[in-house]
């Protein structure tokens, strides 16, 4: 991949300054630029490492001198972080998975494969799916049948989509990453013991071992557009309606989605993050990485919770949150500070009670 530097701002709609004719074949760290890559010193504290390469163009922030580092050429951003995701599209070669339908796919006759989809060795198509225009499905990717897979999806190999699942336009999941399983639903005869633990928060009563029974999932998963999942991420299908996740999703690595789960556009869910059966999640929310969210909670608008926070109860809209169980993050954070002031608090108290009891021994 080659682009000038004066391509590049017009498809970044950013500044250019210096010999905008210079050519770049990549990017790379200041440090280890060579004189073809374009240096990403994006902060003044990464523009001293440019002296260790050889780089002669570099992305910059807005303003900064970029003669005074001795560059021939300049990428000036006002945000440069939002920037490089516009470079780096134009950078990725892709995975390069080739054209047309590999002769090791089993794809079902009534299945519809629409224009320009590429399907890799090993593929398993189910009766009645539709791959839509433009798909890309690698190596050992399943797809049950009567699942919809939306135009220009790209599925990494060993993806599993499960039976009846509708996903939109623009879907991006990574290697092994899951939509479809069986929710978490079992259920005992009589009142187990975790049910009685949770009605009185710690005492089990008399409830005894029991043999657990399946609730079959019979909802489906219902994802919008432009919507991505990581590697080895997880979505349930829901146990009568389906389990349904907004436009604009983003999933880290090791997100698991319970069954009935309900999240709005534009959620950001990081890595290893777990949200129980029948939870809502508004517009707009980020969950740190390991966040836990119980069940049968409701996570208002442009939520934030740090990482590993454990939500168990509901969350009003624009909080931000810490800690377990969650709480509002100035407050956690106050009372992580009396925390530490614990032990000094703790050595005044003893010293205090030996001059008391000297004081009672002298009288």
């Amino acid at each position: 991949m080659s682009y000038t530097i004066a391509e590049i701002a017009r498809a970044l709609g950013i500044r250019a300054e210096g010999d905008v004719s210079l050519t770049v074949h990549g990017v790379s760290e200041p440090a280890d630029a060579g004189a073809t890559d374009l240096a990403l010193a994006m902060k003044p504290e990464f523009a001293g490492q440019l002296s260790h390469g050889d780089a002669r163009a570099a992305m910059l922030w807005d303003g900064a001198d970029w003669q005074a580092l001795n560059l021939s050429a300049a990428l000036l951003a006002p945000r440069p972080r939002y920037a490089m995701s516009g470079l780096s599209a134009m950078m990725d070669a892709g995975p390069r998975y080739p054209a047309g339908i590999h002769p090791s796919a089993s794809v079902d006759p009534s299945a519809v494969i629409e224009a320009d989809v590429s399907i890799g060795p090993f593929c398993v198509i189910g009766a009645g799916a539709v791959i839509g225009q433009g798909a890309t499905l690698g190596a050992h990717v399943y797809v049950g049948h009567g699942t919809r897979i939306g135009r220009d999806a790209l599925l990494h190999p060993g993806v599993r989509i499960g039976h009846e699942v509708t996903i939109g336009s623009n879907f991006i999941a990574h290697f092994n990453a899951t939509v479809g399983a069986d929710g978490f639903s079992f259920v005992t005869p009589e009142p187990s013991a975790a049910e009685a633990v949770r009605e009185t928060l710690g005492d089990q009563g008399d409830a005894k071992a029991q043999n657990y029974a399946r609730i079959h999932s019979l909802g489906g998963v219902t994802i919008g557009d432009d919507v991505e999942l990581g590697a080895n991420a997880c979505v349930d299908r829901g146990t009568v309606r389906d389990t349904r996740i907004g436009n604009g999703c983003k999933f880290d690595n090791l997100a698991q989605v319970g069954h009935n789960v309900v999240i709005g556009n534009d959620c950001l869910i990081c890595a290893q993050v777990g949200i129980a059966g029948s939870s809502r999640i508004g517009n707009n929310v980020v969950l740190g990485g390991q966040t836990g969210v119980s069940d049968n909670l409701f996570i208002g608008d442009n939520v934030i919770t740090g990482g590993a926070t454990k939500v168990l109860s509901n969350v009003p809209a624009g909080r931000v949150m810490l800690g377990y169980p969650a709480m509002k993050m100035d407050t956690q954070l106050e009372l992580y500070k009396q925390l530490r002031r614990l032990p000094r608090l703790i050595a005044d108290v003893a010293s205090l009670k030996k001059s008391v009891s000297k004081t009672d021994a002298s009288d």
